[in-house]
């Protein structure tokens, strides 16, 4: 079983590890202006032409354009849309909750992660969603660590979402990041007893993306074949960080100080 995981994992080297930080901060520099810029009355949209400029002047491309056809440079999700929102003519209004994620490739590395902004002044509901989701992603980052295994990261988030009162979405789940937008392992926001237990092993590069929402964890998919909303129309937030497992624990490769 070890030799198993040893093979279908990549893990990367301290130099390697490098390089996709520095990736990372890339992704991030991009994330942090949409969360800048986001105020009511921009159109998601706008996220995408400020994507274009962005790895324009960067001399990167986006991880997710064309990416099993994907169709935009970054997806920006609203409200109810827990993931891979199309970026629209929808103008951001007070209270919206808007989940951006986005990632570069450069050099053959690649990076990953999202957050949720709240506009303005919003339900006591949605403020206790977003916090909740933020804080199940670094509850989950805690647990990955040389020593542990997927399913403590999984746990650490699922218990975060019921002791607040949420659910976790359960087809969609982290994974392994680095050279490849998704590799192994993948990584549930639950206790999911039929997939692999992995070790988690110093080397390892991992997207840790908990997906909260306010009802039922059911959902639906939009005609468009990728954006996928809850099935209730209520509220869904979205975290996400890459995140490097060294031997001294975990170190967050997509650092920042805005979310």
């Amino acid at each position: 079983m070890e030799r198993f995981e040893f093979i279908m994992i990549l893990l990367k080297s301290p130099d390697q590890l490098k390089k996709l930080e520095y990736v990372n901060r890339l992704g991030i520099e991009f994330l942090d202006e949409c969360y800048e810029y986001l105020k009511p009355g921009v159109l998601t949209v706008e996220l995408e032409d400020l994507a274009y400029k962005f790895c324009e002047r960067k001399q990167v491309k986006s991880a997710f354009y064309k990416y099993q056809d994907f169709p935009h440079m970054v997806c920006v999700s609203v409200n109810t849309e827990i993931i891979h929102g199309f970026p629209s003519t929808y103008s951001v209004k007070p209270g919206d909750l808007i989940s951006v994620d986005f990632g570069v490739i450069k050099d053959g590395y690649v990076s990953d992660a999202a957050f949720t902004k709240i506009i303005g002044k919003t339900s006591e509901i949605a403020k206790k969603l977003v916090k909740t989701t933020r804080s199940a992603l670094y509850e989950g980052i805690n647990k990955a660590r040389f020593g542990n295994r997927i399913n403590d990261v999984s746990f650490a988030i699922q218990s975060c979402a019921l002791r607040m009162g949420f659910d976790v979405t359960r087809d969609f789940v982290g994974h392994g990041v680095g050279f490849n937008l998704h590799e192994d392992p993948k990584i549930p926001n639950y206790v999911k007893k039929d997939t692999i237990n992995w070790a988690l092993k110093p080397g390892m590069a991992l997207a840790i993306e908990p997906m909260f929402v306010e009802g039922s964890h059911e959902y639906k998919i939009s005609p468009n074949g990728w954006t996928v909303f809850t099935l209730d129309n209520k509220l869904s937030a979205h975290f996400e960080h890459s995140i490097a497992i060294l031997e001294s624990g975990p170190v967050i490769l997509s650092k920042t100080s805005l979310w």
